[in-house]
């Protein structure tokens, strides 16, 4: 069928729209392979220049070639469709005129964001505001249904979950219940008020904000030292709650020490470019760990704020994206004057390399503690290094006491403080590497944003003017990419399923119309987070049922299995900190204090023990500290907390833009053994039989299940459990079957998923 393409007369050729119908075919399908940086078999395509020397008739003929075909083309990737080969046919036989320059046929996410008129919709009463408009319009154009509304238990519960990642209480869910039989509407919105004013909301929503951040409580590789940096993932949370503007969000943590009389809660924010992974190993070069450092932070600020894959042109030209080495040493510039945090003790040793840090003292007058803490650091890093060199076993052992000694000292300094970003007083000189080798600097740049962005950069050659462009109406990705973020959040999948990739290898946005519309309505409504979120969770398409089985699901089943297209509410599994936080708010023991000193809760032995660095002993948070919300649990970056891995959680060495989301036995296994699951199963025991209304078999089990699902059991539930109950209290006694109930529902898919 696609060669008769080939065949059609020139009397059908069509006018063709290059920069929307041909240049995003190039880019997706041919420049990967044929672009500037690589020509294979001597062509290349990426160029008006090139492609007016290249075989047109070839090239049509191998993108219409079966997949099957050893000479089809493209080799990877999606092949062209039917539609794509006819436009690209009909560009080459008008000619084949191109623009001037690339830059002049943008991809999408480079264009501003517009608000779109909303759609006109057939059931235009099922929506509740603009949201639905725009899902429900792609819904009746592929002739599919939505679905009906999730029962008020279980869309509370939702609610409750995904703004402040805690179950609901039965009172609550009762009288929200109440309040939706009266006026739906009503109810959601003032559920939705009342979640995001509640202090969990700011603890909920700074995690996928520190996995962007990569906070953790140690440096990583292999000393991975603890440091202390806890007071930006507190800074995080009381921003969230105060709903600070984003826009003011991004630029206290990119540039808050460089901000006129910066408050210590700015330059605290700052914190976010110092989550970057520490370098101090024996072997390590302390100016290549800057520069590792400094790239890391490059890298994150185009993940974060532009989602873009930025680190492709450290070594040469984007592939596929509008970014140039040039473009990216130019916003390598911004970070490249900021201290050194690791250096040598002693310049003609160079295995003596020690963290420096720039550390900011949270409480005044510290009585000369710092300089202290900061003298016997490095003498035990001295020491460290004299024990790997000395031959003596007896010196080594006098060595190693000291050390030891000076090691209780420093916990004994007590001395809070948080890491934080300072700048040079004089900048260093920022220079293009040679294929990315920072000891082959080749042209010098100047610090500037990419040339794809329009508009003019004013203000010093500083992150605080690179963190106001960021924010800008001249950045055409920041708002796409921040409401497509929490979308994904919410729905399991954003707008553009590759969250972490807006560019030509990036997913299309399946209602590009809704995310500007989202984007827009963010810039305008003051950059609030709570403002938006409120328009998303109130609206119809997340407050439906997320039942498979409903009118016409077997079709939208068939043609929409990922639920791309919305035509049934999310289902996913929680994320590993809300599965512990849930289990222990089920079981009555979760302590809601917030803030601090990280917590221990319990783990294997050994996980700790390290080669090199400092030693430390894991102990156990007492009483209800290791209680405390799964955001608190300290992480190190060489043994993250294995529960939490085991449910995907990631160990920081990097930005995390997206979890993944796997199912192994691992999981179930950590639910029945970890001791915090059993822990939290003795404690929904004793809840159980402490707190039900009636010493009735049945309605403890009703009230278990209500505890732990929001919803009311069936009937054939009950007839399951009451079954387990009377065989371990048969087989052992009455306290062991109450906990048998209670290890049994905690380990519901149901009670771990969010439906």
């Amino acid at each position: 069928m696609r060669f008769l393409l080939l065949l059609l007369p020139l009397a059908t050729y069509a006018a063709v729209d290059f920069t929307a119908d041909v240049y995003p075919v190039l880019q997706r399908a041919c420049i990967e392979c044929h672009g500037a940086e690589q020509g294979k078999g001597g062509q290349r395509l990426h160029s008006r220049e090139v492609f007016a020397k290249a075989d047109h008739q070839e090239i049509l003929r191998r993108v219409a070639l079966p997949r099957s075909d050893k000479e089809a083309m493209p080799k990877h990737g999606t092949p062209l469709t039917t539609a794509e080969i006819q436009k690209l046919r009909d560009w080459i036989a008008a000619g084949a005129k191109w623009p001037d320059s690339v830059v002049s046929a943008k991809h999408w996410s480079y264009v501003p964001p517009v608000r779109a008129a909303l759609p006109v919709v057939k059931d235009g009463a099922w929506s509740k505001n603009p949201v639905d408009r725009f899902i429900l319009a792609h819904l009746e154009k592929e002739g599919l249904p939505h679905s009906t509304e999730a029962d008020p238990a279980a869309l509370y519960r939702r609610l409750s979950l995904d703004l402040t990642g805690l179950p609901p209480t039965i009172t609550v869910v009762d009288a929200f219940v109440k309040a939706y039989a009266v006026d739906a509407d009503k109810a959601v919105d003032a559920a939705a008020d009342t979640l995001l004013t509640s202090r969990e909301f700011g603890v909920r929503w700074a995690r996928p904000w520190l996995d962007l951040a990569r906070y953790a409580d140690s440096h990583g590789f292999q000393r991975d030292d603890l440091r202390e940096i806890w007071a930006f993932r507190d800074w995080v949370v009381d921003a969230l709650n105060a709903d600070m503007p984003f826009d003011q969000f991004t630029i206290e943590q990119v540039a808050g020490d460089l901000l006129p009389n910066a408050t210590p809660q700015q330059i605290i924010a700052t914190g976010f470019h110092r989550c970057t992974p520490t370098n101090v190993e024996a072997g390590s070069e302390p100016e290549e760990t800057r520069i590792n450092q400094v790239i890391d932070r490059v890298n994150t600020t185009g993940a974060v704020w532009l989602g873009s894959t930025l680190e492709c042109a450290q070594c040469h030209n984007h592939k596929f994206d509008p970014f140039t080495q040039h473009d990216y040493y130019s916003l390598l510039a911004y970070f490249n004057n900021t201290e050194k945090e690791a250096e040598r003790t002693n310049p003609k040793t160079p295995g003596s390399i020690q963290f420096k840090g720039v550390p900011l003292v949270l409480t005044g007058g510290d009585g000369g503690d710092v300089e202290r803490k900061r003298d016997l650091t490095q003498k035990v890093a001295d020491l460290e290094f004299k024990i790997g060199e000395a031959d003596d076993k007896r010196e080594v052992v006098l060595m190693k006491k000291q050390m030891q000694a000076m090691q209780k000292q420093l916990t004994a300094i007590q001395v809070p403080t948080t890491e934080v970003m300072r700048e040079l007083p004089q900048p260093r000189m920022s220079a293009i590497f040679k294929r990315g080798v920072y000891t082959d600097p080749t042209d010098p740049v100047t610090a500037t944003t990419p040339a794809i962005f329009t508009g003019k950069v004013s203000g010093p050659p500083n992150r605080l003017t690179l963190s106001r462009w960021l924010v800008s109406r001249d950045n055409p990705l920041v708002a796409r990419v921040t409401v497509n973020r929490w979308w994904a959040e919410l729905f399991g999948r954003g707008i553009v399923s590759t969250v972490e990739d807006f560019g030509i290898k990036g997913t299309a946005p399946t209602h590009p119309e809704l995310l500007d519309w989202l984007a827009v309505e963010f810039m305008e409504q003051g950059w609030s987070m709570k403002h938006l979120l409120k328009v998303i969770v109130t609206s119809r398409a997340y407050r439906q049922s997320s039942q498979f089985a409903v009118r016409g699901s077997q079709l939208a089943q068939t043609q929409d299995p990922d639920n791309a297209l919305l035509w049934r509410g999310p289902r996913l599994r929680l994320d590993a900190e809300a599965i512990r936080d849930n289990a222990l708010a089920i079981a009555g023991l979760l302590n809601l204090k917030q803030g601090g000193t990280p917590i221990r809760p319990p783990q294997p032995d050994g996980l700790w023990a390290k080669v090199g660095g400092q030693q430390y002993k894991y102990e156990i948070s007492p009483g209800a500290e290791q209680y405390r919300r799964g955001l608190y649990v300290v992480l190190k970056r060489g043994a993250p907390y294995p529960s939490f891995v085991n449910f995907d959680a990631s160990a920081r060495m990097a930005c995390v833009v997206k979890r993944s989301r796997s199912n192994t036995p691992l999981q179930a296994l950590t639910l029945l053994n970890d001791p915090v699951y059993v822990q939290a199963a003795q404690g929904f025991a004793k809840r159980i039989v402490s707190e039900s209304v009636s010493a009735s078999v049945d309605e403890r089990l009703r009230y278990a299940l209500r505890l732990a699902l929001s919803r009311e059991p069936r009937s054939q539930e009950i007839d399951v459990l009451r079954l387990l109950y009377e065989t371990q209290r048969a087989a052992k006694d009455e306290s062991s079957a109450w906990q048998a109930i209670a290890t049994a529902i905690l380990n519901l898919d149901e009670t771990i998923t969010k439906g």
